[in-house]
């Protein structure tokens, strides 16, 4: 396997608590490739300006070298929580930031109007997520988000990524809101019930997808999913990587815990 071909990427799965248990967001993508029309998570490469050493005054909650510790890397691991924030914010519109002073932000109300302005600059490459934290004196709260899982796009596509998924727990005061480009739809619903649409064809999902899902599903709240997974540490969570052949005509997948993985 050629490394070089993997762009890192970090998706994040927000995940609430209601009277039906534990919520993780979906949003359907846009008809453009690569995940045209497949329900997904909110997530995308880690850009340059997700650098984790500029940041590092303007975190809380974790810095750079256990980060890279948990993920099992020598350095940069904080970029992959940056990373999280900002595709966070920039597609459905929720920030995982505190004002210096560890105020909420309340998004649903009076800074509503300021950070959707923010939100449309970072869109439009105006402006990026350190200027933000600048300006705002905002620091990024890293405390509720935690590693889920590794994934590695199988040899036989083109694009090709190395993506790390993240868990993160809904701030009090914001909602989500799609941004209507990239994403079409959005939704809160029970892992559970995410699965069973899935396989009855209502929400089109790949693999990655509905396997994060099935690990969500085997928890009843999302606060004791992510004080379990801050527990996990780089071994706990190993890379996955997919091999799909042909046989008969047909293609098959196998996932490193299958009987005949190693042989394919």
């Amino acid at each position: 396997m050629n490394n070089l071909t993997l762009t890192p990427a970090a998706t994040v799965l927000l995940i609430r608590d209601n009277n039906d248990g534990i919520e993780v967001l979906m949003v359907k993508r846009s008809k453009r490739p690569p995940f045209g029309n497949l329900y997904v998570f909110p997530g995308g490469k880690i850009d340059e300006s997700d650098k984790a050493e500029k940041f590092s005054d303007f975190c809380i909650g974790i810095n750079d070298e256990e980060a890279s510790k948990k993920l099992g890397i020598r350095s940069g691991g904080l970029s992959y929580w940056i990373a999280c924030i900002r595709e966070c914010f920039e597609e459905v519109g929720i920030l995982l930031a505190t004002k210096e002073n560890g105020q909420e932000l309340d998004l649903n109300g009076s800074e509503k109007q300021k950070f959707d302005n923010y939100r449309k600059m970072l869109l439009n490459n105006e402006i990026n997520l350190f200027d933000i934290c600048q300006k705002e004196g905002l620091i990024l709260n890293l405390t509720n988000i935690e590693p889920f899982s590794h994934w590695i796009t199988p040899e036989i596509e083109i694009k090709r990524f190395d993506t790390r998924f993240f868990i993160a727990y809904l701030p009090a005061k914001q909602k989500e809101e799609h941004d209507g480009n990239e994403l079409t739809q959005s939704v809160w619903i029970n892992p559970k019930k995410a699965i069973e649409k899935a396989f009855n064809g209502e929400m089109p999902m790949i693999m990655p997808t509905i396997r994060n899902l099935q690990e969500c599903s085997e928890y009843d709240s999302g606060i004791e999913l992510l004080k379990e997974r801050s527990k996990f540490t780089s071994e706990d969570i190993p890379a996955i990587l997919p091999k799909f052949f042909k046989k008969e005509g047909q293609w098959v997948g196998l996932l490193p815990d299958d009987p005949d993985y190693d042989n394919y």
